[in-house]
């Protein structure tokens, strides 16, 4: 599965990993997942347990994970593991890849309240990664594709190519929709 990342959620993670039998050095995995504010600090306040993984070796850079937006990565399909939405990043693809889909994160403070649990929320293969919510702040990590729709408070949402020129497809919200 081809992904494209085009945002992150809020709160990252690490950890070692087993000893390489070839070089005998740990190489450390990266999580990445949704939080909100709470205290003045970010933390994960998880409603549907969900992340992404990515390992360095694939090419993933953890000291500007920034450079990793519009990157097209191989994936392995999502599943749940041990509870929780999972989705494995392998490596990035050289260029000229086109993505099957893409990792969005959205978050209330820009596209309203998500309206999770209700009927017709979101599209029907819009794949739910991972969900924080505390009060009325919500952020979500999901799978996405052109042409996918979210329903928030604030209207309907659709994810498609960007209208200003920009090499990059973003949620823009659809007015009487």
């Amino acid at each position: 599965m081809r992904v494209a990342v085009m945002d992150f959620g809020s709160v990252w993670r690490h950890r070692l990993g087993k000893q390489d039998a070839h070089c005998g050095f740990r190489r450390t995995v990266y999580y990445n997942t949704t939080g909100v504010m709470v205290n003045r600090k970010v933390r994960q306040r998880p409603q549907i347990c969900g992340y992404a993984r990515f390992d360095p070796i694939g090419g993933f850079d953890p000291n500007h994970p920034s450079r990793m937006i519009g990157r097209v990565f191989e994936c392995a399909e999502p599943c749940v593991w041990m509870g929780c939405n999972k989705l494995l990043f392998r490596r990035i693809l050289n260029g000229g890849e086109c993505p099957e889909c893409f990792l969005v994160a959205a978050k209330s403070d820009l596209v309203g309240q998500l309206l999770v649990g209700t009927e017709d929320w979101r599209s029907p293969n819009t794949w739910l990664l991972s969900l924080s919510e505390t009060d009325s702040q919500q952020e979500a990590m999901l799978l996405m594709s052109i042409g996918d729709w979210l329903r928030t408070s604030l209207g309907n949402f659709v994810f498609e190519p960007s209208a200003i020129g920009g090499p990059l497809p973003r949620l823009v919200l659809r007015a009487g929709e």
